[in-house]
C-alpha cells in the first residue's frame, strides 16, 4: 500500500522537494495533507497537481482564496492554527513531514505525536523547545521520531544495526556559512544579502540566517541531545568545508561510521519517508576524484557566539532552550528587517535568556508562556526600549 504522507509547510524548502520525492515515487506514496502559512499561489498548484484530501491554510485571510481556487477539486479547505493542530491526528495519514519553520511547529508536531503518528522531523525547533515532552511522548505512543535534518540523518543512518553498540562521540558537520574565518571588524559590515549567500546549501531565509550565525548549528546540537540520547560531553561541532561528510558517529571501541553524499536535501527527506528501507532514485552520485581533499576545523565560538549559547542552554536546560529559541526568531526577523545587525544578534539573545525566569521542569503551558514573554522582552530589546 502507499504510504500517505502529511506535509506541514509544503511550500517551503523542504516541503516542495518532499513533493518532487513523492512525484518521483508515486508507486510508493501519496499525499493526504498540504498546509502553509502565507503562500497562497503555490499552496493551490501543489494542491491541484497532487490532489490531497485536505489542504490548511494557516492564515485565516487567505482561506477564501484557496478555497475559492479548489472549489472545483475534491480537496476539503480548512484555515487557522486550530485546524492545522488538528487536521494531523486524521486516520488516513501514515507519516507527518514536519517542514515548518520555527516554533510554529512545535504544537502540531505534538498533537501528531499523541495521535500515534510516524513523524519526519524537518522542524528541529520542537525538540529545541520541547525536547523532554516530545520524546517522552513518543516513548510513550510507540512513535518513531525520523530525521531529517541532514546531520541527523546521517548519524541515524550510521546507527543502524549498531542500536546496542554504545556511542563514545558523535561530530555535527557544517559548513561554516558565509562568514567562516571573519574577524569582528569585518562582521561588523555584513549585510543580508551577504548573509542569505549560503556556500553549500539552498533553505529559505530564516534557516539560511541561523546557517550564517551558527545558531542553526546550536540547535542542532539541542536535537541531537533528545533524538540521540546524549549528553553534550558526547556531542561535538566540526566545520567541514565541502558539505560531504554530513556527521560522524565514533564508538567506544574508537571505530568512526560517516555517512557522505553531495549535499542534496532530497536524499535524507528520502530516507526519512521509505525508512526502513532504501529508495532507488536518480539523484546526482559523489565522485572521490572531484573531491581529492576534504577539509575540518573547529568553529569559532568567540565570534559565532550563538553556538556556545546553544551549548550552555542545552547544559542547564529546563525552559531556557525555549528562550534561546523565541529570541532568535525575533533577532533574525529584525536582522532580515535591517533593524540590528549581525553581531547585535547573539548579544541580544544573551540578554534575553539572562532576563527570562528559569523554569526547571515546565510542562507545555510553561513553554508556551516563556515563548510569549521572550519575544516580547526580545522585541523591546532590539528596539532599544529596554
Amino acid at each position: 500500500m502507499k504510504k500517505r504522507i502529511a506535509i506541514l509547510g509544503s511550500t517551503g524548502s523542504i516541503g516542495t522537494q518532499a513533493l518532487e520525492v513523492i512525484e518521483q515515487n508515486p508507486e510508493l506514496f501519496e499525499v493526504e495533507v498540504l498546509t502553509a502559512n502565507n503562500s497562497v499561489e503555490l499552496l493551490i498548484k501543489q494542491a491541484k497537481k497532487f490532489q490531497p484530501n485536505v489542504v490548511v491554510i494557516a492564515n485565516m485571510g487567505n482561506y477564501r482564496l484557496v478555497s475559492n481556487a479548489l472549489e472545483d477539486e475534491d480537496i476539503k479547505v480548512y484555515a487557522g492554527d486550530e485546524a492545522l493542530n488538528q487536521v494531523v491526528e486524521m486516520d488516513t495519514i501514515d507519516l507527518v513531514l514536519t517542514a515548518m519553520v520555527g516554533y510554529s511547529g512545535l504544537i502540531p508536531t505534538y498533537n501528531a505525536v499523541k495521535a500515534g503518528k510516524k513523524i519526519a522531523l524537518a522542524n528541529k525547533e520542537t525538540l529545541v523547545v520541547a525536547g523532554e515532552i516530545i520524546t517522552r511522548a513518543a516513548r510513550e505512543k510507540g512513535v518513531d521520531l525520523l530525521p531529517v535534518d541532514s546531520e541527523h540523518s546521517a548519524i541515524f543512518q550510521c546507527l543502524v544495526g549498531e542500536f546496542m553498540n554504545p556511542i563514545e562521540k558523535i561530530y555535527l558537520t557544517c559548513s561554516g556559512g558565509p562568514f567562516r574565518g571573519k574577524s569582528f571588524d569585518e562582521l561588523q559590515h555584513v549585510t543580508v544579502d551577504d548573509a542569505l549567500a549560503h556556500p553549500n546549501w539552498d533553505m529559505g531565509a530564516k534557516i539560511t540566517i541561523d546557517s550564517a550565525t551558527l545558531m542553526n548549528k546550536g540547535f542542532e546540537v539541542i536535537e541531537a541531545h533528545w533524538l540521540f540520547g546524549l549528553p553534550a560531553s558526547k556531542i561535538d561541532v566540526i566545520v567541514h568545508l565541502e558539505s560531504i561528510i554530513h556527521s560522524i558517529v565514533q564508538f567506544e571501541d574508537g571505530s568512526m561510521k560517516a555517512q557522505m553524499g553531495l549535499p542534496d536535501m532530497k536524499l535524507p527527506i528520502q530516507y526519512a519517508m521509505g525508512f526502513p528501507n532504501r529508495i532507488q532514485n536518480n539523484f546526482p552520485r559523489f565522485n572521490f576524484l572531484d573531491y581529492p581533499s576534504l577539509n575540518f576545523e573547529q568553529p569559532n565560538t568567540e565570534i559565532f557566539r550563538n553556538l556556545a549559547l546553544s551549548f550552555a542552554a542545552m547544559e542547564k536546560g529546563g525552559n531556557l532552550p525555549c528562550v534561546l529559541n523565541a529570541a532568535n526568531e525575533i533577532v533574525v526577523e529584525a536582522f532580515l528587517k535591517r533593524k540590528i545587525n549581525f553581531l547585535q544578534m547573539p548579544v541580544i539573545i544573551e540578554k534575553a535568556m539572562d532576563k527570562v525566569a528559569f523554569i526547571e521542569k515546565p510542562g507545555l503551558n510553561d513553554l508556551i508562556e516563556t515563548n510569549n514573554e521572550t519575544r516580547t522582552l526580545t522585541s523591546l530589546l532590539t528596539e532599544n526600549k529596554i
